[in-house]
């Protein structure tokens, strides 16, 4: 193993992370079993104390799960001069087989992560805490991932060795990769650019619909998630290459680099943001009906609405000013 200062706080980080998860998923199962907001009891006491104290671990630790995120990818990128052919995340990633597995599920858990995170903050704003049972029945759905990607990214770390010979990102990410990639690089063009272009307006307008008249929450949920993919998608296909200013340049990592402004950074973070807060507003919907988050939950949905709504005109007025000040001309190709 590479001895890093990112590699060294990611391996504490979720070394942490999980020994906390597995101590809230123990006390998420007594209370699954013995809660009861009725009762007076000894037990139903220390119950409450103790969720508590899971609350406030499971806030921190979900916190660091979202930003371990860009943690992983920039120590991945950190590490691409220590491999011969690597030029970013993209050649320190495919040095094992580990790599882009644990950056996969690191994404899956940043969006679980985000989510607990709503439907816990809605469940403390209720004086019963009426989804007490739910939030912690979702917190032992999530264990697992959070488990898979802390040894996926150990075995990662741990199986480092410098100066093997990996492939840069223009062979990854080109028409001739043989992979996903390939696939979607396939496709023409315009069609990648009338998919996004259209969803945009569409996700926006469902967002305005939970925002200013709390109708249309689920629908917007799902087309958020949507959205998260197409925009991934969009990046890769055809935005990067006007940040990038060639057309065979697809890598949606390099555009993490000082040479770009840094502006991988700000673009993956407002779309996760944005996707986080549209699909909280459809995941804590059904919960509308109980009495004491009747009033709670419409200006939640209406905030993360709104969140979610800047977020994506963040992530819009970003892409669209690499596009339009690009030097890049598509009429030539």
């Amino acid at each position: 193993m590479m001895v890093q200062p990112g590699i060294m706080a990611l391996l504490l980080g979720s070394g942490l992370t999980v020994s906390m998860l597995g101590y809230a998923a123990y006390q998420g199962v007594q209370i699954l079993r013995y809660w009861d907001i009725t009762s007076g009891s000894e037990r139903q006491l220390a119950l409450e104390r103790r969720t508590y104290l899971v609350s406030t671990l499971m806030s921190y630790a979900m916190g660091f799960q979202v930003l371990s995120l860009f943690l992983f990818i920039y120590t991945a990128d950190t590490l691409s001069p220590l491999f011969v052919g690597a030029m970013c995340a993209a050649g320190s990633l495919k040095v094992n087989g580990f790599g882009y597995p644990a950056l996969l599920l690191n994404i899956v858990g940043c969006l679980l992560a985000g989510l607990w995170l709503i439907v816990n903050n809605t469940d403390n704003k209720a004086y019963n805490y009426p989804l007490i049972r739910i939030k912690y029945w979702f917190l032992l759905f999530i264990a697992p991932f959070f488990f898979a990607e802390t040894i996926l990214q150990g075995e990662y770390f741990l199986r480092l060795q410098p100066n093997i010979i990996t492939s840069c990102c223009g062979v990854l990410f080109s028409i001739d990769a043989g992979n996903v990639v390939a696939d979607l690089l396939s496709l023409p063009r315009t069609m990648a650019e009338t998919v996004f272009f259209v969803s945009v307006p569409i996700t926006l307008a469902l967002g305005y619909s939970v925002y200013l008249r709390n109708k249309g929450a689920v629908l917007f949920s799902v087309a958020a998630f949507a959205q998260f993919l197409i925009s991934l998608i969009a990046l890769i296909v055809f935005i990067s290459i006007y940040f990038y200013e060639l057309p065979t340049h697809h890598c949606p990592f390099c555009l993490l680099h000082q040479e770009y402004g840094f502006v991988g950074y700000f673009l993956y973070g407002t779309i996760l943001v944005s996707t986080i807060s549209g699909m909280g507003t459809g995941l804590i919907q059904p919960f509308s009906t109980i009495a004491s988050l009747c009033e709670v939950i419409p200006p939640v949905q209406k905030r993360l609405a709104l969140i979610s709504i800047v977020s994506l005109g963040m992530f819009i007025l970003a892409t669209g000013y690499g596009m339009l000040f690009s030097n890049l001309s598509m009429q030539a190709y």
